[in-house]
Order: structure tokens, then C-alpha cells, then sequence
């Protein structure tokens, strides 16, 4: 089976890639594949990465042949819960060993969900931002993620217009979770009208 990867990305922090990630390891574990899980940066990290060691956990018991380590699949790990060149301080994020630790998970797994931290712009240096980790990963496929809340369009359209300005193609889910009585009136007419096609992760 051909080796893959899919890139995680959203339109701002607590929009739900992790949620978006789990579902996708369990879809692809399913359908087959052996599945990995990649989270290069994690910030707000206390004792351990929260996101990662959870996701390692279910990438774990799905492909018990992901036999890595958590400092594997979150090689950054941050306290301070802010954009990764913030809570970074001094430290030098390496892009090339991001991608060489990527290559390491790919020895234990065929699809390797990677999630990003944040937004599509959220800063990891000084010039250098998660849209461009994700041109540089080179996935199969980016996903985008929106929430339902009021307020989502703006951000929505914003990430989109960064991800296809960088030549990057993505699909794009919307997350039910906050505002979800509300979205059907207040978000989706506009949803409708532009795109033909609305998918929701929660349908994975």
C-alpha cells in the first residue's frame, strides 16, 4: 500500500483538529491502512503534550505497529500556550528535521495524519508561518477546518484565501460544535449560496 499523509490545518486555535484527526485515524484504520499519528509542535504543554499523547494513544491501539515514543510525535513540546515563535523562545524549530522525523513515523505506519498547531497563519518564526510547514510536507491532502460558531465566514474565507494564494489544495470541513443551534440560521445560508458542497467532520 502506497504510503500517504493528510495535513490537519483550521482556521484558528480550539476549532477541533484534534477532534478532526481522531476521526480520520479511525476512518483510515478501517478502511485498511496502518495508521500514524504526527503533531511536529505542541504548545501549552504542561507534563505532556495533551493533544499528542492522546492521539498516540488511539494511533497505538489501532496500528499496535506504531511502536514510537511521544517526544517522537510531538518533537516540539512548549509550556506556554501562545503561537509556537512565542512560546518557543530561543529555540530554533528545524523544518528539516521536522520533515526527517515525519519520514522516521512513516517506517511504522501507511497514513500518517499530521496535525498543525493553530491557524493557517499562526507564526513559527519570525517568517515563517504554519501555511508554509504545510507547502513544505508536501501532504496528499490538506484539510481545512472551520467551526460553526458565529464569526466562522470571516475566518473561513481568510484561511482559504492564504491556502489558495500559496498554490495549496485542501478540502474543507466545518466542525458542529459551538453555536450549533444557531448555525443552520446564522452561518450556513451564506455557506450554501458559495459552495456547492458542505462536508462536516463529524460525518467522517
Amino acid at each position: 500500500m502506497k504510503k500517504k499523509s493528510i495535513f490537519i490545518t483550521a482556521t484558528n486555535t480550539n476549532v477541533g483538529k484534534t477532534y478532526s484527526a481522531q476521526k480520520l485515524l479511525i476512518k483510515y484504520a478501517n478502511a485498511g491502512y496502518s495508521v500514524g499519528y504526527y503533531k511536529p509542535i505542541e504548545t501549552g504543554v504542561t507534563n505532556l503534550p495533551a493533544d499528542g499523547a492522546q492521539l498516540l494513544e488511539l494511533a497505538s491501539i489501532l496500528n499496535p505497529s506504531f511502536n514510537v515514543t511521544i517526544n517522537d510525535v510531538v518533537p516540539y513540546q512548549f509550556n506556554l500556550p501562545a503561537a509556537p515563535f512565542v512560546s518557543k523562545g530561543s529555540t530554533k524549530i528545524d523544518i528539516e528535521f521536522i520533515k526527517q522525523q515525519r519520514d522516521f513515523l512513516f517506517k511504522f505506519c501507511d497514513m500518517l495524519i499530521i496535525e498543525g498547531a493553530g491557524g493557517v497563519m499562526v507564526p513559527i518564526e519570525k517568517d515563517y508561518f504554519m501555511i508554509d510547514l504545510i507547502k513544505d510536507l508536501n501532504c496528499d491532502e490538506n484539510i481545512l477546518i472551520s467551526p460553526s460558531k458565529l464569526g466562522s465566514i470571516n475566518d473561513t474565507l481568510l484561511s482559504m484565501e492564504a491556502l489558495k494564494r500559496r498554490n495549496i489544495a485542501f478540502k474543507w470541513y466545518v466542525n458542529l460544535l459551538e453555536d450549533k443551534e444557531s448555525y443552520e440560521q446564522v452561518t450556513l445560508p451564506f455557506y450554501k449560496e458559495v459552495f456547492k458542497n458542505i462536508l462536516y467532520i463529524n460525518d467522517i
